[in-house]
């Protein structure tokens, strides 16, 4: 750890900053959301603060999420809010930080250079980037400078990605545009269709944490839901069943078994014989969804099980990366 340059791993989601203090640990944890000035192209909040304004601004202010499907969708915005974050967490140190950033393993050759210069743009004095599922494994744990085959699968609000991990390296990966803000559509149609009732976005990811799961439980869990009716445009108040969340989630987590079965049909033999013994670990804050590791078991018949504090995975494997930097950049993925 040095005492003239912060050390940082960042966790740059679809929904959520997660950044990593090398010394300290996570330390913060804010939705990736800005709130914009849109006539002067002016930031007026970032991170929770935006959140709280999604859906209930005027016209001049817009609220958006820079970074969608783990990409960046607008480059000086992410920039902007790279900058607030990065200012917020390294202190009084002499050098400009070293940083470390997660970035899905699909990306393109431009798309990692954006990432990159984003980082630089915001004070970096050295940014590497490493693969999320890499990220994810030495987050959660899971012993990847060994000749062993480790499964991950990291379920964000963008992306679901799917790897299998060996000596520090991505041995066979899938991904799919499948996430947290995915399964919140699915219940905003399902809403839609059903009971004529329109609802926004953040009452869609409310009803998926309260009450969602992706197989029928013991016990039925119900919610009150306020919308505006499709036919009448009034408020009008429903009641959703958990039952009914499951029917609405079961096509997009059909893609997520589809993305891991994919995987395990491209891995060397020896190293799936490893994975049957240990399973596969779950990061990212959609593996939190109720009963999903028993969904995921039973449809690719390999043990699924939720890491220890899913959604920091990927920043604490950031934060490994930074204490190994020298070993990781034998490889392809820290680059």
């Amino acid at each position: 750890m040095s005492l003239f340059r912060a050390e940082i791993g960042i966790d740059l989601g679809t929904v959520n900053v997660v950044i990593y203090l090398r010394g300290r640990g996570v330390i913060i944890q804010e939705p990736s959301v800005v709130a914009i000035l849109s006539g002067e192209q002016r930031i007026v909040e970032v991170g929770e603060a935006a959140r709280q304004m999604y859906g209930r601004t005027p016209d001049e202010i817009e609220v958006t999420r820079p970074v969608r499907d783990g990409v960046i969708a607008d480059y000086q915005v992410t920039q902007t809010m790279l900058r607030y974050f990065v200012d917020r967490v390294k202190g009084l140190k002499l050098l400009p930080p070293r940083i470390v950033i997660g970035v899905p393993y699909g990306v393109t050759s431009v798309e990692r250079r954006a990432v990159r210069e984003a980082a630089m743009e915001a004070g970096a004095g050295e940014a590497y980037l490493l693969r999320e599922p890499l990220a994810a494994a030495l987050g959660a744990g899971l012993p990847v400078d060994t000749a062993t085959g480790n499964l991950v699968l990291d379920l964000g609000g963008g992306t679901a990605e799917a790897a299998v991990v060996s000596m520090n390296g991505i041995v066979v990966a899938n991904s799919v545009r499948v996430g947290g803000i995915k399964l919140d559509e699915a219940i905003q149609g399902f809403v839609r269709r059903k009971y004529n009732l329109a609802i926004g976005e953040p009452t869609a990811e409310d009803i998926k944490i309260k009450i969602g799961s992706a197989l029928p439980l013991e016990h039925e869990l119900i919610m009150q839901v306020q919308g505006r009716d499709q036919v009448s445009g009034l408020p009008r108040t429903i009641e959703v069943t958990s039952t009914e969340v499951t029917e609405a989630l079961a096509e997009p987590l059909m893609q997520v078994a589809a993305c891991v079965r994919a995987v395990l049909e491209k891995t060397p033999p020896e190293l799936a014989s490893d994975i049957i013994d240990r399973g596969m670990a779950m990061t990212g804050g959609t593996a939190l969804l109720r009963k999903l590791d028993e969904y995921l078991s039973r449809e690719v018949g390999i043990p699924a099980y939720v890491a220890d504090a899913p959604m920091a995975c990927v920043a604490l494997g950031t934060g490994r990366a930074l204490e190994n930097v020298e070993v990781l950049k034998r490889t392809e993925f820290l680059q």
